[in-house]
């Protein structure tokens, strides 16, 4: 088996197995669709908070607020055009995205492990600000997957009989 397939087979292993199961058990009135949105806005918010950070702390050069900027601007861009697909993805069917973002999702895990890896080597002046580079890459990944999964048909939750767990009270009769 080549390092490409597995990529991919940890990849839907990744989608089925952990984040597939959590968009199931979500709520009727929340799909993993908007969940995986909003993860995405607070990425972008978070992204935001650091390189305003780091300007505020002069832990840029000028090249630095460019390329920072620019890599903003790319995920602003980002979440624009998954925004004009999202009605693409309906419930019940399979979701177009899932395809759509293969190449997306796992090289989105080394970012996310190396922002980490900035945040804990960090000098101690920069460190709160790369924590939160770090939070925003976390978020997206967390976003993207969400994004990817299939959303369930409408009253799926009545008829799903176990998740682990009993019916809660408002789930009888």
């Amino acid at each position: 088996m080549s390092f490409g397939e597995r990529v991919n087979q940890f990849d839907s292993w990744l989608l089925d197995r952990i984040f597939q199961p959590f968009a199931d058990a979500l709520p009727d009135r929340l799909t993993a669709m908007e969940m995986g949105m909003s993860f995405q806005v607070g990425s972008i918010v978070l992204s935001a908070a650091s390189i305003s950070a780091l300007l505020v702390l002069e832990g840029m050069t000028l090249d630095n607020v460019i390329t920072n900027l620019l890599g903003w601007f790319f995920e602003v861009i980002f979440y624009i055009g998954i925004h004009r697909l999202r009605r693409l993805v309906r419930p019940g069917y399979q979701n177009p995205l899932r395809l759509m973002l293969a190449g997306m999702r796992p090289i989105s895990i080394p970012f996310a492990g190396y922002a980490v890896y900035q945040a804990v080597t960090a000098e101690r002046a920069y460190e709160l600000a790369l924590w939160f580079n770090s939070l925003s890459q976390l978020v997206f990944v967390a976003g993207i997957y969400l994004i990817s999964c299939n959303i369930p048909p409408p009253g799926h939750r009545a008829r799903q009989t176990s998740f682990g767990r009993g019916p809660l009270p408002n789930e009888i009769g």
